[in-house]
């Protein structure tokens, strides 16, 4: 197994060595899992780029297609993305290959980190991924109204999601940007997911619709979880992705509608001022294989 903590480590790419922060999948030849401050931020697999092995990362991507579907895109049409926070882009390499042409944009400004995995994972050609060394705030400010079909947020800095991208201004500026389209945001908490809950209210008096995806066991059990969260101004396909978590390989439940108002309890959306980042976990405690 990986390490569980420490970040980066040593890769081997062409004969050369050099610092990255890509550790190889013990269990897939030729795959990497992209660790930063302790955490697994990313899985892939240069060869097959439209396998996303995390099952949190699967999620967006049943938002994505179904909200398309519901919009009238084909399963194979193009659609304009903007990735807040990169990794290894697992995702942006998805879409490249499941829609092919989509144009995409990925601000992430951790430099670093973009430069190993070209190195050691490159962009296929022709990819349509444009990545920026600027972060989510700027990335998205520079950027026209409805400009974007779909916004991914999915940035972490030392292992927690920035206390800026929760706040009401970056869900503005977010709804500004994808008009009626897609918001999805991969958050992290322990139950009872105080720190959650106040995002989520926060997406939900932004948006008009919002449901969140996450394993039925993250509603009960205090480990780290991943909760998806998919917000649009316009309709989300809820019939479709509450089939979709019913049928799931790994049990899980889509919540909207009461079942979400009953899960926020009440929960207040933070302010501008006094946003939080996600709350802080022990080294290794985000890591995917333990």
């Amino acid at each position: 197994m990986p390490p569980t903590g420490g970040g980066r480590t040593d890769a081997c790419d062409n004969g050369r060595v050099s610092e990255s922060y890509l550790v190889p999948d013990p269990y897939t030849p030729g795959a990497f899992l992209v660790r930063k401050d302790g955490a697994d931020q990313s899985w892939i697999d240069p060869a097959h780029p439209a396998h996303l092995e995390f099952d949190y990362m699967v999620r967006p991507g049943w938002l994505i297609d179904d909200w398309a579907t519901a919009r009238g895109f084909g399963p194979s049409d193009r659609l304009r993305v903007v990735h807040v926070g990169g990794a290894g882009m697992s995702l942006a390499r998805w879409l490249a290959v499941t829609r092919p042409t989509s144009a995409q944009i990925v601000p992430e400004p951790d430099a670093p980190l973009t430069a190993a995995v070209r190195e050691v994972a490159p962009l296929p050609p022709h990819s349509g991924i444009k990545v920026r060394p600027v972060d989510g705030m700027a990335g998205l400010g520079a950027m026209t109204d409805g400009f974007a079909q779909v916004v991914i947020l999915d940035a972490f800095d030392h292992g927690q999601v920035p206390a800026s991208l929760v706040a009401p201004k970056f869900f503005e500026l977010a709804r500004r940007v994808v008009g009626d389209g897609l918001l999805a945001v991969n958050l992290v908490d322990a139950h009872p997911h105080a720190w959650a809950r106040r995002v989520v209210a926060g997406l939900a008096s932004t948006f008009a619709d919002v449901c969140v995806i996450a394993e039925t066991g993250a509603f009960k059990g205090h480990r780290v979880s991943n909760l998806v969260v998919g917000a649009s101004s316009g309709p989300l396909p809820l019939d479709a992705l509450t089939r979709r978590a019913a049928g799931a390989a790994l049990p899980c439940r889509a919540l909207s509608g009461d079942d979400l108002t009953r899960w926020l309890a009440g929960a207040k959306p933070f302010t501008d001022t006094d946003a939080q980042p996600s709350p802080p976990r022990a080294g290794g405690e985000l890591t995917w294989y333990g």
